[in-house]
């Protein structure tokens, strides 16, 4: 059976401040598949999520999200891990939760709850009482509670304690529908190598490379000694 492009980027180019980010970037996600998108920092990871979600703008090239092209309609296609940076440190986890209902329709406050129960959080915590690692489950207890086509996860464990890391990471995959798709970047290459099923690196504003993780495995490397030959340029 034929699998339909949740995500379709045709000749992607970005400047900031007149310098280079993205180059020339093409990419087809199909859905149902988890999928890193790898790099060293500065690659320009976090700029083709935003890009993605319509938060960068001014760029050239098309990107189109489960066949929509409209920003609003792509918006409504995905669900991006925000840093909640609109909300003050007094603000509950409540509101938050009631801003979420009332502007994403697929906004599930079941789900949530569930999710929310997961992380050991409570609603009438504050942002501001929250640690870094706290915050970060709440990030993806919300991003989870939409029921949409593309997650994009921009590096979501960073300040997650190993223990929790590993519960939530072989949790995901019980999270998203079978045909929705999850972009996932991440620097604990190991610990997500297990959920994948293919394999993007960013190096010099481009895409280096978009493998399937079973052929990489296949070659009897682990996904990260793959990323990290094809940073060193090794054959």
């Amino acid at each position: 059976m034929e699998m339909s492009n949740i995500l379709e980027i045709k000749d992607l180019s970005y400047k900031m401040n007149r310098k280079t980010i993205l180059q020339d970037i093409n990419l087809n996600l199909v859905e149902g598949k988890i999928v890193a998108l790898l790099g060293e920092n500065g690659a320009g990871k976090t700029t083709l999520m935003r890009l993605i979600c319509g938060l960068a703008k001014q760029n050239k090239g098309q990107i189109v999200v489960a066949g929509q092209t409209d920003i609003a309609a792509k918006k409504a296609c995905l669900s991006f891990t925000d840093k909640l940076t609109g909300f003050s440190d007094a603000t509950k986890i409540q509101k938050i939760v009631d801003f979420y209902e009332a502007i994403y329709q697929d906004f599930s406050v079941e789900e949530f709850n569930k999710l929310r129960d997961f992380m050991k959080l409570n609603n009438n915590m504050k942002l501001g009482q929250l640690s870094r690692g706290m915050k970060e489950k709440l990030i993806i207890a919300l991003a989870f509670s939409r029921q949409v086509d593309l997650y994009l996860l921009d590096e979501p464990f960073s300040g997650i304690d190993s223990m929790s890391r590993r519960k939530i990471i072989n949790s995901i995959i019980l999270w998203k529908s079978e045909k929705s798709t999850i972009l996932i970047s991440d620097h604990f290459v190991n610990e997500i190598a297990s959920l994948l099923d293919e394999v993007v690196i960013i190096k010099d504003h481009q895409i280096l490379t978009h493998k399937s993780a079973e052929e990489i495995r296949a070659t009897g490397q682990t996904i990260e000694d793959y990323y990290e030959k094809q940073y060193e340029g090794e054959e």
